[in-house]
């Protein structure tokens, strides 16, 4: 029985990590150049002081806040709209590019 379950954890364990590890930076990067550039800046850092930095955030931290615009339980009338058309391979992609930028 514990053979059962120590296999069960890594299974789960091998299943949970394989989106993490599939998330595409080069594909985030397209994305956020057609998007979202004009207001949080060409690497990540804002043109405007209404806008937060992005370069550099923890990766999850990223999926969670997008997730949370676009399925609106983080209201915000700037950033539903733009969130409202992102998939969870948006999100991902997105989220690895950015959180691989420096900080400047």
């Amino acid at each position: 029985m514990d053979k059962r379950i120590a296999l069960s954890l890594a299974l789960a364990l091998a299943i949970a990590t394989t989106g993490a590890l599939a998330a595409d930076p080069a594909a985030g990067k397209a994305r956020y150049d057609s998007t979202c550039f004009a207001c949080h800046g060409a690497s990540g850092i804002s043109v405007a002081p209404i806008y937060p930095n992005l370069s550099g955030q923890k990766e999850q931290y990223l999926v969670d806040q997008l997730k949370a615009f676009r399925d609106g339980t983080r209201p915000n009338a700037i950033m539903a709209p733009m969130a409202k058309g992102l998939s969870d391979t948006d999100i991902a992609n997105l989220s690895a590019y950015l959180s691989a930028l420096k900080v400047r």
